[in-house]
């Protein structure tokens, strides 16, 4: 039995996490009051008698919650942007390479992606690592997402009866390219600088679609197909993320942003030709953007099926 305590449980993310662990009869959810649940002693007891806690928090409350850990078999997986790059800590996309997902099994501290930075890593650390595309490659990306990313405010501000008009059209947001994603998306994938950003929060409640543009003048001459090939022998095998045909027919054309909706896989589709390419990298910002992969981590950390409890189609079909 794996006694799991989530720090941040009434957020989008702990909930869900929540409701993917309330049906496993391998876990044990440890409550604390409601009206204590930003009690720093109340928090630090509930952290140490878990096997796991789950930091589904703003940045200084998961430092803190951090610190407030004296039991040394507490393993933390963290949801926040606070250890993502951080010494000492696995960073948890376990299909990157066999090191990455050997120091998720063997690590005590696992910091989950973030839900755009995760789509963007998925796509360009295999290119960098494999040396397709020059570290020194100066990128644009636009991840379009569900309103659920921006948390419970957000949400209630799209599900109101009198919303603002304003609310019905797609809006771009991080205008000032200081996005908290980018310097995750710089530093996991190797890149000298951070990419041209534009984030995109959209009338619909969950779904994810990140697309990056390249050329053939930064792939070293491979167009569109190639790319194809290249991610499929990349991620062949990966339960959790599979590589679609090359302009999948069954989208007429089209790539809807929320394909994978209360799902915790993520599907890449590559388009274009010889020369203009783009790939993109379609999932749930609630699943394997958030609280899929904080599970599928766990999971992994202790030396489970890392797709127990999750949401995921094992074909490579949509």
């Amino acid at each position: 039995m794996i006694n799991v305590f989530i720090d941040g449980s009434e957020g989008t993310t702990g909930l869900r996490i929540a409701d993917r662990l309330k049906e496993r009869s391998d876990v044990k959810l440890i409550k604390i009051d409601p009206q204590l649940r930003k009690d720093s002693a109340a928090r630090a007891e509930c952290i140490n008698k878990s096997d796991v806690t789950f930091l589904c928090l703003p940045d200084v409350a998961a430092k803190e919650a951090v610190s407030l850990v004296t039991n040394p078999r507490v393993k933390i997986i963290d949801a926040s942007t606070a250890h993502r790059t951080a010494d000492g800590w696995a960073y948890g996309l376990p299909e990157l390479s066999a090191d990455i997902f050997q120091k998720i099994c063997s690590s005590s501290r696992v910091a989950v992606p973030g839900c755009h930075a995760g789509g963007f890593v998925t796509l360009i650390y295999p290119l960098v690592k494999c040396k397709i595309l020059p570290e020194s490659a100066f990128l644009s990306v636009f991840s379009l997402t569900g309103y659920s990313g921006g948390g419970k405010k957000m949400i209630a501000e799209y599900e109101s009866g009198d919303k603002s008009v304003l609310l019905s059209a797609p809006r771009q947001y991080g205008l000032n390219q200081q996005h908290k994603h980018l310097k995750e998306m710089t530093v996991v994938c190797g890149l000298c600088k951070p990419p041209v950003f534009s984030p995109v929060v959209c009338d619909f409640y969950s779904g994810m679609e990140v697309t990056v543009p390249l050329d053939a003048s930064l792939t070293g001459g491979m167009g569109a197909m190639q790319l194809r090939d290249f991610y499929a022998d990349y991620y062949k095998d990966k339960k959790l993320i599979k590589v679609m045909p090359f302009m999948n027919a069954e989208l007429a054309g089209f790539l809807p942003a929320n394909l994978l909706s209360k799902r915790d896989d993520l599907r890449i589709f590559v388009g274009g030709n010889e020369e203009r390419i783009i790939v993109s990298a379609i999932f749930d910002n609630l699943g394997k953007g958030a609280s899929g992969a904080a599970i599928q981590n766990m999971n992994l950390m202790f030396g489970l099926d890392e797709t127990a409890g999750l949401n995921y189609c094992e074909t490579d079909f949509i």
